[in-house]
């Protein structure tokens, strides 16, 4: 695994070989190795692989073996033209039937199951009804285009391409800041930043969540790397082991949204719509912070009703200790620079990689060793070969969904319901979202929405960025969202806490998901796009309305709320967030307006107790 990173990173910063060669060798290096790390079953040996596993990596090798052997003849032959030979055929099935036991293995069942679901529909949908109805495919048919069509989808796909290339490159940049002692960094600066207030450890957790979501883009990963420390803080300061879990699981998803380093999701973004992904990074930026700022209002919010104390003084570390790390934020800083100075990002990520190495050698405390060089590239395999598998499988799906037709039918159905009322298609497509997260991982949820979604969101006036950009972030919450809901479910592992509820929670607290997601779309000031009076009045309605919406469902303001205001602050914070046929002014005034009022109203009333 290791030498197989470096390759990638060496790669990233020289070039990279023709495409077929490089996707050959990505899915050579990355597939074989999860049957011998993950075992078939509960019941097979669970620390070393048994003869069965070795026999699967094997014939899950020789497929991609063959194609990077006789690369230059698959990028010359015409797809669906030049002969599919049986030697091709039998080892397309291989591939396949390798592919859907590493990703029921390795990732995530539901996405195997998907997978296998798109093959059936391209053999037995000639035989259903209506708009389900498909034209024949022959076998040779459907094994090329869900294995060798590099031009459209299927294994080696464009898909395949962006994961082997730039999000190769930028997890590895993730694995190195995680080894040089990034992560100590960060989870310092959220204790001396956020553990001497009210909730104390409950705001470290949002804050050191979002920081390592810039190294991981992974939401479970998060959990289990901030959660192990933040979640018995917060359940020894009072929080229930419920809402601890869901403040965490909250917070870790919205690491897919923090720039610079998002989800593996937003650089698959750049790849479909071409646009470079500085751009796409500035777009976000003001969404990530809106996002983090509804979690920390939240946690305030609930800290005070419930009269939660600060962290222990023993347990914040001294200023010193983030300022001898601080050095290591200087690679960030260069990646940064070199994307929004329109580098790519492969070699944005290497020139960054190089610099976080070369920086934490500035100082004993950081400096890498052999062996930490290693062990980084090693976890950056591990992180890798996952990725591999699910890119690949929902190349495949977005393949049987466009050679079937079943994009253009599925859509249609879609834009049918809604009318040509945006609101409503805009509703109708989260809710897809949603529910594909159920079984998906975060990027084959969104690659599928957006085949499907984007296409009826540009007919309606939509822009091809805010169509991307709300179908993201709503593939994102959707592993905080219940019934099935993956960082959730790794934080209640940790708390001993409902999954069920520990997912609900975490809904709550990540309100602002989905108020962000439909402003992508209607208040394009939050994408920093328009004027700057725009822009301030995107993000200040965007405060109000989050600032009354947890403050409604938190019960507490700068006092305890009744009912009645609980009433007035939420649908104050709805209309606020979602009344768009209002002029921005408008509501604008009236976010700001009730909470001036209540506000008001609290500090005047005499028996009402003050709060700090």
């Amino acid at each position: 695994m290791a030498c197989a990173a470096a390759v990638h990173l060496y790669f990233g910063g020289t070039g990279f070989p023709e495409p077929i060669r490089m996707r050959g060798f990505h899915l050579l290096v990355f597939v074989p190795p999860l049957f011998l790390l993950y075992p078939a079953r509960a019941a097979s040996p669970q620390h070393r692989p048994s003869l069965l596993d070795w026999i699967w990596a094997l014939a899950a090798a020789a497929p991609h073996a063959w194609v990077l052997w006789n690369a230059d003849a698959v990028s010359d032959r015409m797809e669906y033209v030049d002969p599919f030979s049986p030697l091709m055929m039998a080892l397309g099935i291989i591939c396949i039937i390798t592919l859907l036991e590493a990703t029921r293995r390795a990732v995530e069942p539901g996405l195997a199951w998907m997978v296998a679901g798109s093959l059936a529909y391209m053999w037995w949908g000639h035989h259903l009804p209506g708009v389900l109805n498909s034209r024949v495919f022959t076998p040779a048919e459907i094994v090329e285009s869900a294995w060798l069509v590099p031009t459209a989808g299927g294994v080696y796909g464009p898909l395949t391409g962006i994961v082997a290339t730039t999000i190769a490159v930028f997890i590895i940049f993730g694995a190195f800041m995680q080894g040089s002692g990034t992560g100590r960094l960060f989870q310092n600066l959220g204790a001396v930043a956020a553990g001497r207030y009210t909730g104390g450890p409950a705001k470290v957790a949002v804050i050191t969540s979002g920081l390592f979501g810039t190294m991981s883009g992974s939401s479970v990963s998060n959990v289990i790397t901030t959660g192990a420390m933040t979640i018995p803080l917060m359940i020894r300061i009072g929080y229930s082991r419920t809402v601890a879990a869901g403040i965490e699981s909250a917070a870790s998803v919205g690491g897919a949204l923090m720039p610079p380093v998002m989800g593996a999701a937003a650089f698959v973004m750049a790849e479909i719509t071409n646009i470079p992904y500085g751009e796409i990074l500035i777009a976000a930026t003001l969404g990530a912070i809106l996002y983090y700022f509804a979690i920390l209002a939240a946690v305030h919010f609930e800290a005070k009703r419930l009269g939660m104390k600060p962290m222990a003084v023993a347990d914040i570390p001294a200023a010193r200790e983030v300022l001898a790390d601080l050095h290591l934020v200087i690679p960030i800083v260069v990646l940064v620079w070199l994307m929004t100075e329109r580098w790519s990002g492969n070699f944005a990520a290497f020139c960054a990689t190089m610099a976080m190495i070369a920086i934490a050698m500035l100082y004993r405390r950081t400096r890498m060793s052999p062996r930490a060089i290693f062990d980084s590239l090693a976890n950056a395999g591990l992180t890798m070969a996952p990725l591999a598998v699910s890119i690949a499988g929902a190349g495949i799906v977005v393949s049987a969904l466009t050679a079937t037709g079943m994009v253009v039918a599925f859509g249609g159905i879609i834009k049918e319901m809604a009318g040509g009322q945006l609101w409503l298609l805009l509703i109708l497509l989260a809710t897809t979202v949603l529910v594909l997260g159920l079984g998906l991982p975060t990027t084959p949820s969104y690659i599928i929405a957006a085949a499907i979604g984007v296409p009826q969101l540009l007919a309606l006036g939509v822009d091809l960025l805010p169509a991307h950009m709300f179908l993201f972030y709503f593939a994102v919450i959707a592993d905080a969202t219940p019934p099935v809901a993956a960082a959730a479910f790794a934080a209640a592992a940790i708390a001993r806490a409902s999954p069920t509820m520990s997912s609900v929670h975490a809904t709550r607290f990540g309100i602002a998901g989905f108020t962000v997601g439909f402003a992508f779309i209607y208040d394009p000031g939050i994408m920093m796009r328009g004027s700057l009076v725009e822009i301030v009045t995107a993000f200040l309605m965007q405060v109000a309305a989050l600032t009354l919406v947890t403050s409604a469902y938190a019960g507490f303001l700068l006092a305890p709320l009744n009912i009645a205001l609980r009433v007035l602050l939420g649908a104050a914070g709805l209309a606020t967030a979602f009344a768009h046929m209002l002029p921005d002014p408008a509501r604008l005034a009236v976010g700001m307006g009730a909470l001036a009022l209540v506000a008001a109203w609290q500090s005047l009333r005499p028996t009402t107790p003050r709060t700090a």
